[in-house]
């Protein structure tokens, strides 16, 4: 319930308090905001399978965002676009737990 208040309150605050992100780092706060959203459908997941563990989802938000970031930083400091593997990684993983959510959710309904 927290985590989806969270959410909820984070995208009314995008809604009305808008922010505009450099474009220098636009491929940074992409990323992690995909790591941060692979994060959320992983809680949510965890959620309906009943082991959800509040630390491990924290660290997890906090962690992957930070670390997606940092990798994209640090491949463009060698001009290597490992951004796009952190894309793929995350974009992966996100599909992937929302069919697992989609088909749960869906069982449950029947």
């Amino acid at each position: 319930m927290w985590a989806f208040l969270g959410v909820l309150v984070g995208i009314i605050a995008g809604i009305f308090l808008p922010y505009k992100i450099p474009v220098a780092y636009s491929s940074y706060t992409a990323v992690a905001i995909l790591a941060a959203l692979d994060t959320v459908f992983g809680g949510l997941k965890a959620y309906l399978e009943g082991n959800f563990n509040t630390q491990i989802f924290i660290s997890g938000f906090f962690g992957n965002a930070l670390l997606a970031g940092l990798l994209a930083y640090i491949g463009d400091l060698l001009g290597v676009p490992i951004y796009l593997a952190a894309i793929f990684a995350f974009g992966t993983r996100l599909f992937n737990n929302f069919a697992t959510i989609r088909r749960y959710v869906i069982k449950k309904g029947h």
